[in-house]
């Protein structure tokens, strides 16, 4: 039985919402104006490509090679697998399926699916929020350091420019010293006074940084037109920017692995310590990579799936995508330490004091290990256009998935011509506005906060607890395989339901709870500690996102009529306008014990 795409009507009242739309353009019976439809992918490779540009971003770099070494080498591998099967996948392709199922964003998914989680939904549009407006600001500074790249000299060669200090010691020619607590480096000072003009602290903001500015309004106006036609320019650019950076990987790689000293770094990056995997904290590393990398609990997922083909294959598509993040993390682990084995080499430096992670990894040790090479204006050049890309797709990315959410929730008010458009602009306004805080010259202590809070692991393990609860359990595994199986013609590998229904609840239940109780307060640098109003900020921005869920399920409970009893079951009833599969309808049993023994598919 063919499932056929039409609005479903309700037995009273007006039609719904399309669960997909019709092609072209459907009336607003209320208001007889035209509403636009939704639209779709042209081909797979636009979906493919635009979840590789989202999943696949800055964390790929300046993470996991970092976490790889740190937490064992080889030996990482084990519990990072484990939770890539047991966690990653599973709910990669959860995600994916439902916004394929339903095609509608994150909210509205989840609404439909079973209207007392919608605050999943709601809890995910937060964190998007939050990430829209801080995960631009690298694009900000990367830029800076291209525009820096076209002199005659890197100006963080040197300690001959106005904002070096007296302590500056060019650890090219006295490569002891920069070791010493006493003295600085060239590149250190460039980050700190000339790009960030850093303050005491978050109590003195300081001044506007305004070639900062500059450069995140660039970066906004480059995201707008990247996405503001919908998926029908989004699709297009993705070609480009998901594929770039790979090209600038491949050409690092084959420079790293060529210079002295690459190797000794790329056996430190790989070699095995198996007595770290009795730590808990490897474990919990490797688990949040996971939902860091695979952009888990953010929407994001739900609303590219959302833009499918009904019977688009998305678990194949899933598998592939969730292997090729991993690829790529892979090989970049060997370009950041072949990269930093030549560095320690050249200093006479132990790796350890030379490997970074996050910002300190793209900023201080690639600018300072770039200034050994030939030819180091061209590397400078191609490792920040290659940051470029990587946060580019994954900021529009980001942010189409958000304005995919509002339109959903608000279809006959925003999907009409030139209101789309309209929303985009409305919102990139806002972010750079607020974003404008983040640029001042105390803006890198509000960074931080939104990078260990608002968007931490605790947030993302958080939301990912309740959604296969949601899935495993009240809506149903099984039930959902059914529906799986009229998208895709078959039912998925039954690891992946025991996954949604014991694995991955368990697994990621036990990593919040460890996280909680490892949990240590923010500092920056190690050295500077947050004020007690700071922290408050930070666990504000965190209870954001994870708050809707249990207010938005008491807010429902609350507004249905009724008995307790049949107010419950009525919010965990699936909407009616949702495909049903025909095993599940009425009178078929017989037909559903024989889907229970469909043949299964890896």
């Amino acid at each position: 039985m063919e499932m056929e795409r039409k609005v479903a009507v309700p037995e009273a009242g007006s039609p719904l919402v399309s669960w997909v739309p019709e092609e072209g353009e459907t009336r607003d019976r209320k208001s007889q104006e035209r509403v636009k439809d939704r639209g779709q992918w042209n081909n797979k490779m636009e979906f493919v490509l635009s979840v590789a540009g989202e999943i696949i971003g800055l964390g790929n770099v300046w993470r996991f090679p970092y976490l790889c070494y740190k937490n064992g080498g080889g030996a990482f591998f084990v519990p990072y697998f484990i939770f890539f099967f047991s966690c990653g996948i599973p709910v990669f392709f959860l995600e994916v399926s439902l916004g394929q199922h339903t095609s509608q964003g994150s909210v509205t998914a989840w609404r439909k699916i079973c209207p007392l989680f919608q605050g999943i939904g709601l809890a995910s549009v937060v964190i998007e929020s939050y990430l829209n407006i801080y995960y631009i600001i690298i694009l900000a500074w990367a830029l800076f350091y291209l525009f820096s790249s076209f002199t005659s000299q890197l100006p963080w060669t040197s300690c001959t420019n106005a904002w070096n200090t007296e302590l500056c010691v060019n650890f090219l020619n006295h490569s002891a010293a920069t070791s010493s607590e006493n003295f600085t480096s060239p590149v250190i000072e460039f980050w700190e006074r000339r790009v960030l003009g850093i303050t005491s602290g978050l109590h003195h903001l300081g001044a506007l940084r305004w070639e900062l500015a500059l450069c995140l309004l660039l970066a906004w106006v480059v995201c707008y037109f990247c996405i503001w036609k919908g998926i029908k320019s989004t699709g297009k650019v993705v070609y480009f920017t998901a594929t770039f950076p790979y090209l600038m990987l491949i050409v690092l790689l084959v420079r790293g692995i060529t210079l002295p000293g690459a190797s000794h770094g790329v056996l430190y990056y790989l070699k095995p310590d198996l007595l770290r995997l009795k730590d808990p904290q490897v474990w919990m590393d490797a688990g949040t990579q996971i939902f860091f990398s695979f952009a888990i609990g953010q929407g994001c997922l739900t609303a590219l799936g959302s833009y499918n083909k009904y019977h688009n294959n998305c678990y194949r598509d899933s598998i592939a995508l969730c292997f090729l993040n991993s690829a790529t993390s892979f090989m970049a682990g060997f370009v950041v330490f072949s990269i930093l084995g030549f560095m320690s080499q050249e200093q006479g430096v132990p790796i350890s004091e030379v490997a970074e992670s996050g910002p300190g990894l793209a900023f201080i040790a690639f600018p300072k290990a770039i200034t050994m090479m030939p030819l180091s204006q061209l590397w400078s050049c191609l490792f920040f256009l290659m940051l470029i890309f990587l946060g580019l797709d994954s900021q529009f990315v980001c942010m189409e998935c958000l304005v995919t959410a509002f339109l959903d929730m608000f279809p006959g008010q925003l999907r009409r011509r030139g209101r789309r458009e309209l929303v985009i602009l409305a919102i990139a306004v806002l972010c750079y506005l607020v974003g404008l805080l983040l640029v001042t010259e105390g803006g890198m202590y509000i960074f931080q906060l939104f990078d260990y809070y608002a968007c931490s692991g605790i947030c993302l393990l958080f939301l990912s607890v309740f959604e296969v609860i949601c899935i495993g359990w009240v809506y149903g595994a099984d039930r959902f395989y059914d529906n799986v199986e009229a998208m895709i013609g078959y039912r998925p590998w039954p690891l992946v339901k025991i996954s949604w229904l014991f694995l991955t609840p368990g697994l990621c239940l036990a990593i919040f709870l460890f996280s909680l109780s490892k949990f240590t307060p923010l500092t920056y640098n190690n050295v500077y500690v947050y004020p007690p109003w700071g922290y408050c900020i930070g666990w504000l921005l965190a209870l954001s996102s994870m708050a809707c869920v249990p207010l938005f399920a008491i807010i429902n409970l609350l507004r249905a009529q009724g008995p307790f009893r049949k107010r419950l079951r009525h919010l965990v009833t699936p909407d009616p306008s949702l495909p049903q599969h025909p095993h599940s309808e009425g009178g078929a049993a017989k037909k559903g014990r024989v889907a229970q023994e469909k043949e299964t598919h890896l």
